[in-house]
């Protein structure tokens, strides 16, 4: 979803505005913002209503800092966050919404489980659209030197809002990130994909839920979303399966792996010439997952794994799919043990990222390869059995 200035651009601005990326004294960090605001061709009037009440924003680093919620299992995670409240609200506003949903299905073929799905989960469907200060937040986290590449582009996004009349430095809130709105958006997002659904001039992701829905479904329909496919289905999985196939990294026809035994656990799968990956968010023990290739798309709305497959479920749920079966998985590791494992994985040579104690997409792959070189099932789920060995 993010969208970084082109590089032509950067090329053609002067060294002024380049000199401080990050870092160094806020308030010269600002000067620089301002200078390059003016070589994009703001005028002084826009750069300074803009930026005058620009401000240094600790609640946005130390939130920044803090994502302990995705080192919960998948089972525990989706229990909390899909409640029989968020089901109900669910069906109320899908009611509601219908003609928006129709005109969202017709134009770009998103279900409207899945845009649901996300405002639900981003703001309980408006009711909660974060309380920090948007502006301040993309200021302070494009000056912070962990990620100024990300955050840098989103506050010129923000300032071409402001220009349009859509953006308000002072009054609008948001995500500790930035993002805006019901279904939270970032602002060069809205910039290149927001719509007008309610035709009142405005794309205002906050209070019009015609606008922040259809500009959803258009940033899904940017990213690749393919119209009227599926996104994922629970299945059932045989004991005799190649575990290490399964997992995002391998995708196979779905007659292939129902010529292995999967099968799905409620109707049938989809779509039989179609390729798809098999999930195992817990291992192969607990609940089991086939993913199309729209399951992937969602990766650029959040980069949570766990977070994208609840919500992904969640939306098939609100489509009339059943409670998904837990199983009995393996126990998994504590904090502290997941970031022992994650250095013991590191000493052998693997890119796992940071060591956080969260399990990553470079985690789990390093941990199918340990469990298949060790002789253990590799289904990328680690236990303590694994850390043991290691």
């Amino acid at each position: 979803m993010r969208i970084l200035a082109p590089l032509l651009l950067s090329l053609t601005l002067g060294t002024a505005a380049h000199a401080q990326q990050c870092g160094g004294d806020f308030g010269d960090f600002i000067e620089g913002l301002r200078t390059e605001a003016a070589q994009r061709g703001h005028s002084a009037e826009v750069i300074d209503g803009f930026f005058r009440h620009a401000s240094y924003y600790q609640r946005a680093l130390d939130a920044d800092r803090r994502q302990g919620i995705f080192t919960i299992p998948f089972t525990d995670f989706a229990r909390r966050l899909i409640s029989q409240g968020r089901m109900d609200a669910g069906r109320r506003n899908a009611d509601r919404q219908a003609a928006t949903f129709a005109e969202v299905e017709r134009r770009f073929g998103v279900s409207r489980g899945l845009l649901l799905a996300f405002w639900a989960f981003e703001t309980d469907y408006g009711a909660f659209q974060g309380d920090y200060n948007t502006l301040d937040s993309l200021v302070t986290l494009a000056f912070d030197c962990r990620r100024p590449e990300l955050f840098r582009p989103e506050v010129f996004g923000a300032l071409e809002m402001f220009e349009n009349g859509d953006f308000d430095p002072v009054n609008t809130q948001g995500a500790w990130a930035g993002e805006i709105g019901m279904v939270q958006m970032l602002p060069e997002d809205i910039v290149a994909h927001g719509i007008d659904g309610d035709g009142d001039g405005h794309v205002n992701l906050q209070t019009s839920a015609p606008d922040a829905l259809m500009s959803g479904a258009n940033v899904l329909s940017s990213l690749g979303w393919r119209p009227n496919e599926p996104w994922l289905v629970e299945i059932t999985v045989p004991d005799s399966l190649d575990w290490y196939q399964t997992g995002i990294h391998t995708s196979r026809r779905i007659s292939e792996w129902e010529a292995d035994g999967v099968s799905a656990r409620s109707g049938s799968l989809p779509m039989r010439n179609a390729r798809a990956s098999i999930i195992l968010p817990q291992g192969r023990n607990g609940p089991a997952f086939m993913a199309y290739q729209n399951f992937n798309v969602l990766f650029e709305w959040n980069q949570s794994f766990t977070y994208v497959l609840t919500a992904a479920y969640f939306a098939t749920r609100l489509e009339g799919a059943p409670v998904f079966d837990a199983r009995n998985p393996d126990a998994g590791l504590n904090g502290d043990q997941m970031r022992a494992l994650q250095t013991a994985l590191d000493a052998r040579g693997y890119d796992v990222g940071r060591v956080d104690g969260i399990l990553g997409a470079g985690t789990r792959a390093a941990v199918r390869e340990e469990q298949r070189r060790l002789g253990l099932p590799a289904d990328a789920w680690p236990t303590r059995a694994l850390l043991n060995a290691l």
